[in-house]
């Protein structure tokens, strides 16, 4: 492609990042798909992106699929692909979206797969009483993100200020650059107060950042990972423990004691509901004791 057409693309991420206010992880995912589709047209000979149609994009997605890139990230590819096309036809250098229509291949749906309440208890039952700053900041980093089914992003972007222990509430930027405001439950205030007394001992002076490593700055999203999947083994949980697992669990436990698809929809800032309509899925044993309990013609004799 000409380097025209490249720089729509700079021009396009740097929208997401300025405009839309997209983490750079989103804007990862958005390059790296882009530079596919980029690729793929200079080997078909596709000179700009006003050439680009839609025979061309299903030969990609096929290029792609042929190479094991699986249905899910075939259609965030798509996606992607679809908004810088949007955005194109924003700035008039295109009339039409030749990606609207065209569908991936469909990947199999898999069902989150939470830790239970008592595993969730084991894991949350850290050696806090020694006092280490590391085990206190990660005891608070874990009981928040099950209390208030915080994204991993929205974790590592929280600042002291947006956390109030006297409310009992944590004020966070999801998604679109969304601010949804949280309870935050007595264990996970109390988790929070013991950290903050001890991060005096880490962050530098002018660091905002509630969660901070040795070094005084803000966690990494990698660092995260690595504590929490460190504290499942130590506390002998058998499946990998990572950040959206705690999520998950947030999401599943409410919404079996609740039943309010709404209220969690919107704990989780999801947009469409149906994305926490697969949280119903989780626990078919609860609702068949539910079944087996209420309705007439399945009750036991």
């Amino acid at each position: 492609m000409q380097s025209a057409d490249t720089q729509w693309l700079e021009d396009f991420l740097h929208h997401l990042h300025s405009e839309r206010r997209l983490s750079p992880h989103t804007l990862s995912n958005y390059r790296r798909d882009l530079i596919t589709i980029m690729r793929y047209c200079d080997e078909a000979a596709v000179a700009t992106w006003a050439a680009l149609d839609a025979q061309h994009i299903r030969g990609w997605l096929a290029a792609r699929h042929r190479r094991g890139i699986g249905g899910r990230s075939l259609a965030r590819a798509l996606s992607a692909l679809r908004s810088f096309l949007r955005y194109l036809m924003r700035e008039g250098y295109l009339q039409h979206n030749v990606a609207q229509g065209i569908s991936a291949p469909k990947a199999p749906r898999k069902l989150p797969e939470p830790l239970d309440a008592d595993e969730m208890g084991q894991l949350l039952n850290l050696p806090t009483a020694e006092g280490q700053p590391l085990t206190l900041r990660d005891a608070a980093m874990l009981e928040l993100m099950y209390s208030s089914g915080l994204r991993l992003a929205e974790l590592v972007s929280l600042n002291v200020e947006e956390v109030d222990l006297v409310a009992g509430s944590v004020t966070v930027t999801g998604k679109g650059n969304k601010t949804r405001v949280l309870p935050v439950g007595r264990y996970a205030r109390e988790a929070v107060q013991r950290w903050q007394q001890a991060r005096v001992q880490l962050a530098a002076d002018d660091e905002r950042a509630l969660f901070v490593s040795q070094r005084g700055g803000r966690l990494t999203p990698r660092a995260i990972q690595q504590r929490f999947r460190q504290w499942g083994i130590k506390q002998g949980i058998d499946s990998r423990v990572h950040p959206h697992k705690l999520r998950h669990a947030f999401a599943s436990h409410l919404l079996e004691s609740s039943g309010d698809l709404r209220a969690v929809q919107e704990l989780l800032g999801h947009a469409d509901i149906a994305t926490t309509q697969v949280y119903t899925h989780l626990d078919f044993q609860h609702l068949a004791e539910v079944y087996d309990k209420a309705h007439p013609r399945a009750r036991k004799k």
